[in-house]
C-alpha cells in the first residue's frame, strides 16, 4: 500500500509520519516527534525516520515554519534551508510539495472532528464557505482558505506582520511604547508568545510582578504570564493577558471579514487552548463581533480554537493526498 509523508518542521521539534493515502482524511500510521536541531537538514532528518521501513512513499507534503516561495524556504529559528526538488531528488518521489506550517494546518481545517476543537461561537456554519485560521505561537500565522469548485484551498500569508490596528485608548499607548522602542507595532508584536511578554511589560510599567520573578528565562515568560492571567493573583498580568484576548478577538473577526469566512473562523497556535478560559469569556467575542455595520455577520461565523495537537502534520497528510489537484 502507498503511503504519504507528512512532517511539521518547526525550530524546536519536528513531527514526521506516515499516513494511509486510501483513507479520507487519512489516517496516521507512524509518527514521531524529534529535536529539530538533533539534524543537520530535513533530509537526514527524513532518511533517519525511514531507515528501516520498508515503505512505498506515494507523495509527500512538509509544512515549515516560515514562508515558502517557488518550493523553498529558509526556517525562521534554525539554520536550515529546506527545497522540494531536493527532496524529490534525494528520496525519488513522485511528488513533493511545501507548505507554510500554518497553511499546512488550514489543509486540516475541512477534516477536524468536533473532538478536536472547542466551539467559542456556534453561529450558522456554511457548509461551502471560505474559513481562515488564525494562529498566534511563537509568531502570528493567519491563512485564508477558499471554498472553490474541487474543495478548500489554502492561501498563506505574512499576516502577523501587518500593523497593530488600536481600538482603545489603551491600546494606543501601547501602540506608543511599542513603536517607541521598535519602531512600529505589528500584529505579531502582540499577538504572540513575544508579544504576550510586551503585554506583561506594557502592564507593569515601571512595577515589578509579586508572582513572576525578574529571573524568569525570555521563554519561560509568555506561560507565566498566561497562568498569572488565569489565576488573578496579579492584577497586571490579568489585564495583560484581557488585552491579548480583546486584541485576539479583533484580528479574527477582522480576518472573518477578509475571508468572508461563513465556513468558520479558527484559532489555531500554541496559545489558544492554553487560554480557553479566557477565551470563554465575553472579551474575546465582543471583539470579534464588534464591526458594525457587518457586525451581524460576524454573528452568524462559527469560531472555535483548534486542540488537536498534531493540526499541522494532518494537514501535509492531507495535502499530501491532495497534490495531484495543489
Amino acid at each position: 500500500m502507498p503511503w504519504l509523508l507528512a512532517a511539521d518542521v518547526g525550530g524546536t521539534k519536528t513531527l514526521v509520519g506516515l499516513y494511509d493515502s486510501e483513507t479520507h482524511p487519512p489516517t496516521p500510521g507512524d509518527v514521531e516527534q524529534v529535536r529539530t536541531k538533533d539534524f543537520e537538514g530535513l533530509v537526514p532528518l527524513i532518511a533517519t525516520f525511514l531507515k528501516g521501513r520498508e515503505t512505498q512513499v506515494s507523495a509527500a507534503c512538509v509544512g515549515v515554519a516560515g514562508p515558502v516561495h517557488k518550493q523553498r524556504a529558509r526556517l525562521t529559528n534554525v539554520p536550515w534551508q529546506v527545497s522540494g526538488q531536493e527532496l524529490t531528488a534525494h528520496f525519488r518521489l513522485p511528488m513533493v510539495h511545501l507548505l507554510n506550517d500554518v497553511a499546512a494546518a488550514a489543509c486540516a481545517l475541512g477534516t477536524l472532528r468536533s473532538d478536536q476543537c472547542e466551539t467559542l461561537q456556534a453561529g450558522q456554519p456554511d457548509a461551502i464557505g471560505n474559513k481562515v485560521l488564525v494562529a498566534p505561537g511563537t509568531g502570528l500565522g493567519e491563512a485564508l482558505v477558499h471554498q472553490v469548485a474541487n474543495g478548500l484551498v489554502p492561501v498563506a500569508s505574512e499576516a502577523g506582520h501587518a500593523d497593530f490596528p488600536a481600538r482603545t485608548p489603551r491600546e494606543r499607548e501601547l501602540v506608543s511604547v511599542l513603536t517607541a522602542k521598535r519602531g512600529r507595532a505589528s500584529l505579531e508584536d502582540v499577538l504572540s508568545g513575544p508579544g504576550l511578554a510586551n503585554l506583561f511589560r506594557f502592564c507593569h510599567g515601571d512595577q515589578s510582578c509579586p508572582a513572576i520573578p525578574a529571573s524568569t528565562a525570555a521563554d519561560e515568560l509568555p506561560a507565566a504570564v498566561t497562568n498569572e492571567g488565569l489565576s488573578g493573583r496579579c492584577e497586571c498580568c490579568a489585564e495583560a493577558l484581557a488585552l491579548f484576548v480583546s486584541a485576539l478577538g479583533a484580528e479574527a473577526g477582522n480576518a472573518g471579514l477578509r475571508g468572508f469566512a461563513t465556513g468558520g473562523v479558527f484559532i489555531g497556535g500554541g496559545i489558544a487552548p492554553r487560554i480557553l478560559p479566557a477565551l470563554r469569556r465575553s472579551g474575546f467575542i465582543d471583539a470579534f463581533r464588534s464591526k458594525a455595520p457587518m457586525d451581524a455577520l460576524l454573528r452568524d461565523m462559527p469560531v472555535a480554537v483548534i486542540t488537536e495537537p498534531k493540526a499541522v502534520l494532518l494537514g501535509a497528510a492531507v495535502a499530501a493526498q491532495q497534490l495531484p489537484r495543489l
